[in-house]
């Protein structure tokens, strides 16, 4: 518990490194960090840079005997490190704006981890995750991964499913209901426990429990009623539709409206995307981003600025502290997490990758049963599950007939000639990002 950690971040360039290094050193009573190295690509050094700066004065104004390194040599920074916090961009935003667009081109939404870009994103991914993972178990084969990479689930399941390294995929969307339905009981998070179920961007909170009582009605009442304190703060506010969701019996996340109000969400795309200031969310972000980095440079910035709440990723990196201390202190808390389903929930296969709240031990996460889930819920979990399977497929081997399979069951990608086009589009707008269908031409 004692031995001096070694934590490697890659991808450190993001604009979210400051939240995890603010999060570490608020854990420094938990986790006594010796060196933490910060590694990027080429493309990426710039931001880096900056970042690590930023981190050293974050780290000088704590008064903390941790050593920041900045390199892109990855396999030094691997070698015998303990914890690795995945969170790249393959592409970067360039690569997330033509995702988005050429989706809304053809009709279909444009969205990172949902739909054609959802894949896009993947197929970009996985294969350099898979890659970081031959490192691991060749300089560090201990080292437990937490990926926050996205699509975080679908990149987790690729990861169990094709190495032997130790992984728990991490998202902030349960982490932000939980806050969410904390406020709204007006009652500590340490006293409430919720339990949340489904894949990555496709969960329900299906128990809310306070004081021996289950407060799931009372919260989704207030949710219905317009509190929208589950939904993280980059998504404006919306109305679910009531006599849907209130049928449910459970607290969708912000990601089902994909699904649950499809065309509405088509339209504000384009709506959007029409409007010149603005643009697609991605490019959203990208003006976001610039204006952090600008931030970022103060040489007198040493913490982390509030400007950081508008990105959509908020307590990621919180999530990622709280996830490395409960496995090295053996806390045995409980979390929301991505890992291997092993029965969690029923009709889904031992192997796959879920999204479920588990107690986190040294050994990693021990996933908590789900009660049943109503018949139409389980269903579209399922073809999700066969949509990401097909795709995990797809970015391992090149498989043109496993991604047009995954992307017809998708319940938000029109099928037929234009999907066919959009999918080529893609791919070949990701040529130099996606070399395992090379031989497509």
């Amino acid at each position: 518990m004692n031995k001096p950690l070694k934590i490697v971040v890659i991808g450190a360039g993001s604009s979210y490194t400051p939240e995890l290094i603010e999060g570490l050193l608020v854990r420094k009573d938990e986790m006594q960090i010796s060196d933490l190295w910060l590694v990027d690509i080429e493309d990426g050094w710039e931001k880096a840079q900056i970042i690590a700066a930023l981190a050293k004065r974050m780290v000088d104004r704590a008064d903390v005997d941790m050593t920041i390194h900045l390199t892109q040599d990855r396999q030094l920074a691997l070698k015998d490190a303990d914890f690795i916090c995945s969170q790249f961009r393959a592409g970067g935003l360039e690569g997330r704006i033509r995702d988005e667009k050429i989706a809304l081109k053809y009709g279909m939404i444009g969205q990172e981890t949902n739909g054609l870009g959802g894949f896009a994103n993947a197929c970009r991914t996985i294969p350099i995750a898979l890659d970081i993972c031959r490192d691991i178990e060749e300089l560090c084969p201990d080292a437990w991964l937490l990926n926050f990479t996205n699509p975080s689930g679908m990149v987790t399941e690729a990861i169990l499913k094709h190495t032997n390294v130790k992984t728990v995929g991490l998202c902030n969307v349960p982490v932000t209901m939980q806050k969410g339905a904390a406020a709204i009981l007006g009652c500590k998070e340490q006293d409430l426990m919720i339990q949340i179920a489904g894949l990555n961007h496709l969960v329900w909170a299906t128990q809310i429990l306070h004081q021996g009582q289950d407060k799931l009605s009372e919260v989704l009442e207030a949710v219905l009623a317009g509190n929208d304190s589950m939904v993280p703060q980059n998504i404006p506010p919306f109305a679910w539709p009531e006599n849907l969701v209130r049928s449910l019996g459970m607290i969708p996340c912000a990601y089902l409206r994909y699904y649950y109000q499809s065309q509405d969400m088509l339209d504000e795309e384009v709506k959007e995307l029409q409007h010149q200031d603005q643009g697609c969310r991605a490019e959203v972000v990208k003006s976001i981003e610039k204006k952090l980095f600008d931030i970022y440079r103060d040489p007198h910035l040493d913490v982390k600025p509030k400007e950081l709440e508008q990105r959509g990723g908020q307590y990621y990196s919180e999530a990622a502290c709280e996830l490395m201390s409960a496995i090295h202190n053996d806390k045995r808390s409980v979390m929301h997490v991505n890992t291997r389903n092993n029965g969690a929930i029923s009709g889904l296969p031992d192997d796959c990758a879920v999204e479920v709240s588990a107690m986190i031990t040294s050994a990693g996460p021990i996933p908590f049963n789900v009660a049943p889930l109503p018949t139409d819920t389980l269903r579209l979990i399922q073809l999700m599950k066969e949509f990401e399977t097909l795709t995990v497929k797809a970015a391992v081997e090149g498989d043109m007939n496993a991604a047009i399979r995954g992307l017809i069951l998708n319940p938000i990608v029109p099928t037929g000639h234009v999907l066919e086009q959009a999918l080529a589009e893609t791919i070949e707008a990701n040529r130099a990002y996606m070399p395992q269908f090379s031989h497509l031409h």
